[in-house]
């Protein structure tokens, strides 16, 4: 199979068919065990994408994971949460491993006409998991293993008119469990978090030094989530989280910044300053400069003199 033409399962049966499982107790969500998936003896890559949502913690696998433009291992517990249509790697590199863990997939289709069916995307780990997967403690694994359990039990026992409403609660526990749980990984990894800020900084003088500023305008979220290899939900949510800012908050911040040097430090005048930090017209730069600091640049520039 090309790198470049994954494997579509479109059906959670799909997926038990070519995993060599027993076809689902139930169409539209299924939890599986590694333990039970059928071994494979090949080497090399394989591209698949679902069109159903996945979460799973795995341990002890005999290949690696690339999700996005991340590398993973799991060697130790990690969840690691996809959307549908996304494309995951398996880079299997050796054999003889056991893995463990375990696997909930859910299908859209089994969200309509409930709450989840458009909170659901509100979850914003389901799209920056590319670049952060979530390293559950003992004890917050434990909690998650027991709701997954509830929801096995549930699907598999006999279907009634309350079953799905149950599993979807049982869903929303789940979620609102892993959120709290990033938000957690969030303020315990300072020093990589630092190092963030820092790159972020960095990135952010570099352009608006460079020629990129001029040729290109004010940088975009996309070009810094891009460079510094990360989705934009997922900046946009650590950024909060660490100084309470959006993105394009600290995208303006930086340029006022600048905008201040200017007009303090030397004689180019307002057009002119407008001009080298991107701007076309110098009214859009005076109305940002305006609505940032409660003055004109002009006045600005007065009252700094």
């Amino acid at each position: 199979m090309s790198d470049n033409q994954p494997i579509r399962l479109k059906t959670i049966s799909e997926f038990h068919t070519l995993r060599g499982l027993p076809k689902p107790k139930h169409p539209l969500i299924s939890v599986i065990n590694f333990e039970d998936m059928k071994k494979t003896s090949e080497i090399g890559r394989q591209n698949l994408m679902f069109d159903f949502f996945m979460i799973s913690v795995k341990r002890d696998m005999s290949h690696k994971y690339r999700y996005g433009q991340q590398d993973y291992d799991f060697d130790e517990g990690v969840m690691f949460c996809m959307a549908p249509h996304q494309i995951l790697s398996v880079i299997r590199e050796e054999q003889g491993k056991n893995p463990s863990g375990w696997m909930l997939m859910i299908h859209p289709d089994f969200l309509w006409n409930t709450s989840l069916a458009s909170s659901i995307k509100k979850y914003e780990f389901f799209d920056y998991s590319v670049n952060e997967a979530l390293f559950l403690s003992e004890d917050e694994e434990i909690k998650i293993q027991q709701i997954i359990e509830n929801i096995k039990q549930e699907y598999q026992s006999n279907i009634d008119k309350f079953s799905q409403n149950i599993i979807i609660s049982q869903l929303e526990t789940l979620l609102n469990y892993s959120e709290r749980f990033y938000q957690r990984q969030f303020i315990t990894r300072h020093k990589a978090h630092h190092q963030f800020l820092e790159k972020l900084e960095i990135l952010l003088n570099d352009y608006f030094k460079g020629e990129n500023i001029i040729k290109n305008g004010l940088p975009t979220v996309q070009f810094l989530s891009e460079q510094l290899n990360m989705s934009p939900q997922y900046m946009r949510s650590l950024l909060k989280s660490l100084t309470g800012q959006t993105t394009q908050q600290i995208i303006h911040e930086k340029l006022i910044e600048n905008a201040k040097e200017k007009l303090s430090t030397t004689e180019l005048s307002v057009s002119e300053i407008a001009y080298e930090l991107g701007f076309e017209h110098s009214q859009s730069f005076n109305k940002l400069f305006k609505a940032k600091t409660d003055i004109s640049p002009l006045e600005f520039r007065k009252s700094f003199n």
